[in-house]
């Protein structure tokens, strides 16, 4: 079965297939402006995205994904001349900051990654055209908007009432605005190009309606029709670029293309919020990955952090959750252990799976991956595999089960891109604990989590015996050797 995911436009859940069947599914998604660090809202989203990726890649399919990066638009060319530097050099650094951070969050790099400097010719040719189909017009000063009166079913994405909108006194129908973004209630034409200005220092091109630069919404639709096609499979980023930055993509696609349709579904990952409230640097609740870092958090933890809620819901960050995904790590780490050495391996044996062998037994794990393919249910799947694993490390698992749910394992991790032993949860290496230890400490663990209270003492008691004590937190459990 294909793996299925909610469609903004349709608003219902719908199967991811090609369009066309003889190509990868193309994928694009809006990618970061290089003007400051990202943000761990910002990688919410692109981790949701990643996840996607790899979960097609796992279903067998082959992917094409491109994701742009605007290195114009009003906050670099403001920046980059508040520290009088040219625009290349300033967005050169943030761009190569973006990609290390991507790199420490094991965020697979695209196949395509176009940025809108160097594809500036390919926006003027598409504005052209919507300027000879009437689509948009220029002004005196040498600007051009897109007159959204000229495209009836604009507002579908958003599902906004226009009708209304344009009722508005305060922010009415058709008033040109030149700004990149803007708020919901303001209903515009909005800038193609933008003539050149004084603020905008050495930062302009030319064009046939004279020195300027491109407006920020018409680039990922020059570039996503450029690289995947007037016509491609699925369009993605945060909740907050619907509208307007989606709703206009779709416009000017669908006023300047020959095929109508532009992504066959639209992919929207809710905000995430810190602390119960919008992330804000004046609330002191604004996090990067380096400030994360800097409080001692592995990697691979912030990544876990950041993925463990519903890409359809918001999710609450807190350095609590933080400090949970270092221990549902350790958790984990420790009982793949015990899963390798039944299986006669070591940690350094498990390697990121061959996603390209499609028989691959999902083992005891395949509620997991059934839980991912039904909307991208991440907080479902990490469930399935903690319920799944006291079974996968009994002793009486036979060797064939084993392997079995290690391959399982090893692919579902992968699709959620979990790399373990990367950095110690722990202060005691799961290889000094005995297999079997191990093995019956995640079963008393599992009693417990059940309320099989009687189990749970009786596995105790076992484990003293042996000589090993067991200490619990709420979270977690460490184990101590009397």
């Amino acid at each position: 079965m294909a793996i299925r995911l909610y469609d903004t436009l349709t608003r219902s859940i719908k199967p991811l297939v090609p369009r066309d069947p003889d190509l990868p599914y193309r994928m694009y998604c809006c990618g970061p402006t290089v003007y400051a660090p990202a943000h761990i809202g910002n990688f919410r989203t692109f981790l949701i995205q990643d996840i996607l990726r790899r979960a097609l890649e796992t279903d067998g399919l082959s992917v094409r994904h491109a994701r742009n990066i605007t290195d114009v638009e009003d906050k670099t060319i403001r920046e980059s001349q508040i520290e009088g530097i040219a625009l290349s050099e300033f967005t050169a650094r943030w761009k190569k900051k973006f990609h290390d951070d991507c790199a420490a969050l094991n965020i697979l790099p695209p196949h395509d990654e176009p940025s809108a400097v160097a594809h500036i010719p390919l926006q003027i040719a598409m504005i052209e055209k919507l300027i000879a189909r009437r689509h948009a017009y220029t002004t005196p000063d040498g600007s051009v908007y897109f007159d959204i009166s000229s495209y009836p079913a604009y507002g579908k994405l958003s599902h906004l009432d226009i009708s209304q909108l344009r009722t508005q006194t305060a922010a009415p129908a058709a008033t040109p605005t030149d700004v990149d973004e803007y708020e919901r209630e303001n209903l515009a034409d909005f800038a193609l190009w933008k003539s050149r200005k004084s603020a905008d220092g050495p930062n302009y091109w030319q064009s046939p309606w004279g020195e300027g630069r491109p407006g920020w919404h018409i680039e990922c639709t020059a570039m996503s029709t450029h690289y995947l096609g007037e016509t491609f499979d699925l369009h993605g980023g945060g909740e907050d670029l619907c509208f307007p930055h989606h709703e206009n993509e779709i416009a000017q696609a669908e006023c300047s293309c020959s095929q109508k349709g532009f992504a066959a579904h639209w992919f929207h990952s809710r905000h995430l919020m810190v602390d119960g409230k919008k992330m804000s640097k004046s609330l002191n609740n604004f996090h990067t990955l380096d400030t994360l870092l800097q409080h001692g958090a592995p990697a691979m933890a912030i990544r876990y952090a950041l993925i463990c809620g519903h890409y359809r819901s918001r999710l609450n960050f807190t350095l609590k959750s933080l400090e949970d995904a270092q221990t549902a790590l350790a958790r984990l780490e420790r009982a793949t252990a015990r899963l390798l050495s039944l299986c006669g391996l070591t940690e350094t044996d498990f390697a990121p799976p061959n996603v390209s062998e499609k028989n691959t037994a999902w083992g005891i794990f395949q509620g997991a991956w059934d839980a991912l393919t039904d909307d991208l249910n991440v907080p479902a799947a990490l469930g399935k595999i903690y319920a799944a694993l006291p079974v996968s490390t009994a002793p009486d698992r036979s060797l064939n089960q084993a392997r079995s749910d290690l391959s399982g394992l090893g692919k579902i991790l992968y699709t959620l891109g979990i790399t373990l032993f990367s950095a110690k949860n722990t202060d005691t290496p799961p290889a000094q604990i005995p297999p079997d230890i191990a093995a019956l400490a995640e079963q008393r663990w599992h009693a417990k989590q059940t309320r099989d209270f009687a189990a749970a003492d009786l596995l105790r008691r076992q484990l003293s015996s042996l000589g090993w004590k067991i200490v619990d937190n709420k979270e977690n459990y460490a184990l101590e050797k009397l």
